[in-house]
């Protein structure tokens, strides 16, 4: 979906009531998902980037916190480390907001998608932080192979697969380790992040791509045992009927956004 598509769903869902979601496609209640996580330390909620129906949850989930004073901070995927919102008063402007978190069209990210999430928390003085791993640090990532030594073999290997298959299986295998290494290193930037803004008593919300909250193979690998966790993974009605369980603590069901060709894209993007 372009921008400006999913701008103008955007807008028009937040003038509806009906687009706060108070029941998922499995039936299963908000109310009933905010107290069955309890009060994590951390919270790590995995979407599908262009489910706008995810996005919506990631709001409600930071209204319905930091409504309660729960919430300690944002953390996301798609801002890099060391980027905050922290020095900012809830009035700030948007294009002080995008200043602070370097968020620029360029990084891939359209912001009418994820604005609207990133100034929910700001509004409420929330502070947001970018968690991904620099771009500058990637070739060092790439470079580095105790990287492969954070997985066990198995996981390794579905991380190969995962990227393979997310890939529309177009990448030359020569480049699959390079890829897989720079997810790890991203996971645990992530993880490294969210862990440091850790407050007693509060709750540290992660927001990331389904594959990067995955216990088996994602951020939680990266976490001290003893750090409190829940994970929520929002899917598409799809994906529930054709991978069955997810490794997470609940499950947030939606319909899918338009079908969208992204192998189609991927290879227009690669020339071929």
């Amino acid at each position: 979906m372009a921008p400006r598509t999913l701008a103008t769903a955007l807008l028009a869902c937040a003038l509806l009531t009906a687009c706060a979601a108070t029941v998922d496609n499995a039936g299963r209640s908000f109310q009933d998902l905010v107290t069955g996580m309890g009060a994590p330390a951390l919270l790590l909620v995995g979407e599908q980037h262009d489910a706008i129906a995810h996005q919506r949850l990631q709001r409600q989930l930071i209204k319905a916190l930091g409504g309660e004073h729960r919430l300690a901070a944002v953390v996301m995927e798609m801002a890099e480390q060391g980027k905050s919102t922290a020095g900012l008063a809830p009035s700030a402007s948007e294009a002080e907001v995008r200043q602070a978190l370097d968020w620029s069209e360029q990084t891939g990210w359209p912001w009418p998608v994820y604005g609207p999430v990133v100034m929910s928390a700001v509004r409420q003085g929330i502070p947001v932080h970018g968690g991904n791993l620099p771009r500058q640090a990637m070739r060092s990532a790439i470079q580095d192979p105790s990287l492969d030594q954070l997985l066990s073999p198995s996981s390794l290997a579905q991380q190969e697969e995962g990227i393979r298959q997310g890939h529309c299986g177009l990448l030359p295998d020569s480049q699959i380790p390079s890829m897989v290494r720079v997810q790890i290193a991203r996971d645990r930037t992530l993880a490294r992040t969210a862990e440091n803004l850790v407050q007693p008593g509060k709750t540290v919300m992660l927001i990331a791509g389904q594959g990067h909250v995955r216990r088996d193979l994602g951020v939680p690998v990266h976490l001290p045992a003893e750090l409190s966790q829940y994970i929520v993974m929002a899917r598409t009605q799809a994906e529930a009927e054709h991978t069955g369980d997810l490794p997470a603590d609940s499950t947030w069901t939606t319909d899918a956004p338009p079908a969208k060709d992204h192998c189609a894209e991927l290879k227009r993007q690669l020339g071929r």
